[in-house]
């Protein structure tokens, strides 16, 4: 809780002059100019952080965030709350707590608390914003234990996916800790997103006034017109969440259909009136530069467009007979794979069967997109060294010899958290990690400790990057080929491998990310600390007991049959496992495949960046400088499974809440641009939990505006007649 103060506790950070640490000077602050316009170079240490409203409100919206965002993410349109509705719906209700709850004084073992230290104030606002983002994410492990329990029928059960969860989720936590001296305390490590949301915290605050059009109004009207709309797309008239026209003009030609839907074509001429399709998968479109937007189209374009078409009806590895747009797996007829036919009941491969019953074979985007998945790993680090190279030096040399910034300085009056905690950690989760995977047969414990490992390997590295460029390091691939080599045969093994290796690396530069934001809002790090622990166990445990509750009550879960509840990311992700686990990488793609090409993506990588370095360096200003290699090939990396008609829907939001409304409106986007975003967001996320509910009682009409399925040619198969 918090100690009561006195009236100057009120102040907010910027407003305190007296709170300069000593040594410091008056007017000293920042050497970099973005980071001098977003945070305050002052702070009081007397205004409380961990305070019961921090408590309250950030559990409360730990828990609904976590709910939300799992249940939303077994659905066709996934829709994720992010940090951006936390800050907005938590700052008016804080302000209401500090006007309502008393100011007694407690006295517990000798520790002076209250449940109302003073006016609401920006540290208390920052740390339960980080205490509810630590929940904001689906765990990766979810997909292990939602594909073993539906997809293999052999449930891992509640107190083992428990285990499975947390293990994973705090191990990031510990490599967090370790890699803070390094990526969260140095001024040369910007974190430029970061920024964004503690500009957002200043202006919150440093503008109490709720006018007629303040960001709090603005919110609300976005979130109640948000909730009302969503029940026609979302109940009333289905369809409007994604019209296929070109089905609608084809309604018995195949090609037509396959160019149109969303769900298993191209999307083209696919449009919306609903708002969880447009933000589902990529995240609402005003979080996104424009230039980056429109690099994300172009990729999009290249890929499903115009690379895919070519090798699909050129037959190209065969792959006429299936559908055009799937990440299901096929024998080479067209028919679907059944797995349960060269498998053990040990869930291994049975290699005798598996020649028997035939090759593994995807559809030419599937393969397509993990070619280039190959080729954005090389390629991202090759645009890296190009464009970021000699400042990531610089930048690294600085943060070990450069003296305290102002930020470092102000931070140094408050208890560090000693390297011990995150150690003992790291100790802890590693070791029951090895129990629970040696006891539950989910993987040997040589390869835990090796998962481990990459993590500990990758962490500091890519989280440079990521502190410098804004650009996040993928190293999901690298993991499933170790795996994949190391352990051919082994799906689940190959699953847990990568939860315990790239999802631990990320969790960790996600949690690095909420460090700084504490470290620029000058929140003690002890305080830090506890939210962030908390905000995981919550969110691991109110994830798990949501996704369980679905997996028991909705009838033909992960299917199409099942629609909305079609699980998009669990059987991309169970099909990931088949193909690097099962049958293994060295069948899918090794010498004597037909897929062997697709490694030689790796070196084509090194130099795809390379010519557009060239020319922007040759003509400076020109429209090779906007040219983004990696943002390019980053959209391919999701497809299939994303909705190829969500990523068209996204590109047209993005150019009137973007390029038209900030171009000709800047002041009203700059103050209304996020507020808006943040009230659609949770304006259809209430209201699809008020459907589901509702539709277990009361049936939707029945017409043609909620029919299912208006593209079932593309569904069905592809458009050459499969082979016998």
């Amino acid at each position: 809780m918090s100690t009561q103060g006195s009236d100057d506790e009120s102040k907010v950070e910027h407003e305190a002059p007296e709170a300069s640490s000593k040594g410091t000077r008056e007017d000293e602050d920042s050497p970099y100019e973005i980071v001098r316009i977003s945070v305050p170079n002052k702070d009081d240490p007397r205004t409380p952080s961990l305070t019961f409203r921090m408590w309250l409100l950030g559990t409360i919206f730990c828990c609904a965030m976590s709910f939300v965002n799992q249940f939303y993410w077994f659905r066709d349109n996934q829709l994720t709350l992010t940090a951006p509705v936390v800050q907005i719906l938590s700052f008016p209700l804080g302000y209401i707590l500090a006007r309502i709850l008393p100011t007694r004084q407690f006295q517990t073992f000798g520790f002076e608390w209250t449940l109302n230290p003073g006016p609401f104030n920006i540290k208390e606002h920052t740390l339960l914003t980080i205490l509810a983002s630590a929940c904001a994410e689906t765990s990766y492990s979810m997909d292990v234990v939602v594909i073993k329990k539906v997809m293999f029928k052999s449930d891992l059960g509640f107190g083992r996916s428990y285990l499975l969860l947390i293990t994973s989720q705090l191990l990031g936590y510990s490599f967090a800790g370790f890699a803070r001296k390094l990526l969260v305390y140095p001024a040369a490590m910007l974190w430029p997103q970061v920024l964004v949301t503690a500009t957002l915290f200043r202006t919150l605050h440093e503008h109490t006034k709720w006018g007629r059009w303040s960001r709090t109004r603005i919110f609300w009207l976005a979130f109640f017109a948000s909730l009302s709309w969503y029940f026609v797309p979302g109940y009333l008239f289905t369809i409007l969440s994604a019209l296929p026209v070109l089905c609608i003009a084809g309604k018995s030609n195949v090609i037509l259909q396959q160019l149109g839907d969303t769900s298993n074509g191209l999307g083209i001429l696919n449009l919306t009136l609903d708002w969880s399709t447009v933000a589902s998968y990529i995240g609402s479109p005003i979080g996104f530069p424009w230039v980056m937007s429109c690099n994300v189209f172009a990729g999009f374009v290249l890929f499903a467009w115009v690379l895919a078409p070519i090798g699909y009806y050129t037959n190209t590895w065969g792959s006429g007979v299936f559908p055009i747009y799937s990440s299901a797996l096929f024998l080479s007829n067209g028919t679907k794979y059944n797995i349960s036919q060269i498998m053990t009941p040990q869930l291994m491969l049975d290699t005798g069967k598996y020649a028997q019953y035939g090759s593994l074979r995807m559809g030419f985007m599937y393969v397509a997109q993990y070619g280039i998945g190959f080729a954005a790993i090389t390629a991202l680090f090759s645009y890296i060294l190009l464009n970021y190279g000699k400042e990531i030096v610089q930048r690294v040399r600085l943060s070990r010899s450069m003296d305290d910034d102002i930020h470092m300085k102000l931070m140094r009056r408050y208890p560090e958290v000693p390297l011990w905690y995150f150690a003992t950690i790291f100790v802890s989760m590693t070791a029951l990690a090895v129990v629970v995977c040696e006891v539950f047969g989910l993987l040997p414990w040589t390869w835990v400790l090796l998962a481990v490992c990459l993590p500990l390997t990758f962490t500091l590295p890519s989280g440079i990057v990521q502190a410098i460029s804004n650009r996040h390091v993928r190293i999901n691939l690298i993991s499933e080929l170790m795996i994949g080599y190391g352990r051919p045969g082994d799906p689940i093994g190959n699953a847990t491998f990568k939860i315990y290796s790239y999802v631990a690396m990320s969790q960790a530069l996600s949690l690095i990310s909420d460090q700084k934001l504490g470290h620029y809002m000058k929140v003690p790090p002890r305080h830090m600390f506890w939210a962030q622990i908390v905000g995981t166990i919550i969110a691991s445990t109110v994830q798990l007991a949501t996704a369980y509750w679905v997996m028991h009550t909705v009838e033909d879960l992960c299917t199409q049959e099942g629609y909305p509840w079609t699980c998009r990311n669990a059987n991309a992700f169970f099909s990931a496992t088949i193909i690097w686990g099962l049958v293994g990488p060295g069948r899918m793609f090794g010498n004597g495949s037909s897929y062997s090409p697709m490694l030689y993506l790796f070196i084509v990588g090194i130099f795809l960046p390379v010519p557009i370095w060239y020319l922007h360096r040759k003509y400076p200003g020109s429209l090779w400088s906007k040219i983004h290699i990696p943002v390019i090939l980053s959209i391919i990396g999701s497809m299939p499974p994303l909705p190829t008609g969500t990523v068209v829907n996204w590109y047209i939001a993005a150019f009137f809440l973007v390029f038209l409304w900030r171009r000709r409106h800047i002041a009203s986007w700059q103050k209304y641009a996020f507020a808006t975003s943040a009230g659609l967001d949770a304006g259809v996320a209430i209201s699809g939990i008020l459907i589901y509910v509702i539709s277990q009682n009361v049936s939707a009409p029945r017409w043609y505006g909620t029919t299912k399925n208006l593209c079932p040619l593309a569904r069905t198969g592809g458009y050459l007649t499969p082979r016998t």
